[in-house]
């Protein structure tokens, strides 16, 4: 009923607190559809994570613009919001009470997403009893590598990629009749 990758941003968004990999999941699904079928409210979701990764970080300006864009999305996509299980009113709620945070300088502490529907939370249950995690854990904010992800993560095969590209392209320019 719920795509895969979504089960799994929640997973990352609630239990790991990786909010860097909660944008990588939930990107490339966004990205595997159709561009006519895209959804929005995917990105928006997107924006939510990277601003509680911006937010854990320090980065507080980068925390408000995400969140902001966030919510200005989903507030006008509650259909898309409750078919993803989650309880709209909720949800906005929780980013502008996130976003007041951040102006008044609080830090980061760990949030969920509201889940209102039974099937998302038993889908999400299950998803977190097949790897063996708690449904939810408060993030570790010693976690260095957890907090600092988009610095310290390997980057290697996207390097590659990026390099045989650049040699494909070349090869095409150099060849007759190009």
């Amino acid at each position: 009923m719920y795509p895969q990758p979504y089960l799994d941003y929640l997973v990352q968004f609630h239990v790991e607190r990786d909010y860097f990999e909660c944008h990588e999941i939930l990107e490339e699904y966004w990205k595997s559809v159709p561009q006519e079928q895209r959804q929005i409210v995917w990105v928006g979701l997107i924006q939510i994570a990277v601003g509680l990764y911006h937010q854990r970080r320090g980065n507080m300006n980068g925390a408000k613009k995400m969140l902001t864009s966030a919510h200005s999305i989903l507030e006008h996509h509650p259909e898309d919001i409750c078919r993803l299980g989650l309880d709209h009113a909720a949800l906005m709620l929780l980013l502008e009470k996130r976003l007041e945070e951040l102006n008044n300088g609080h830090s980061y502490h760990s949030m969920s997403l509201p889940i209102l529907s039974a099937d998302l939370r038993e889908a999400y249950e299950r998803a977190c009893a097949l790897r063996d995690v708690p449904v939810t854990r408060e993030s570790d904010l010693n976690d260095h590598y957890l907090l600092n992800k988009h610095t310290l993560r390997d980057r290697s095969e996207v390097f590659a990629e990026r390099a045989r590209q650049l040699q494909l392209r070349e090869r095409q320019r150099s060849e007759p009749g190009s």
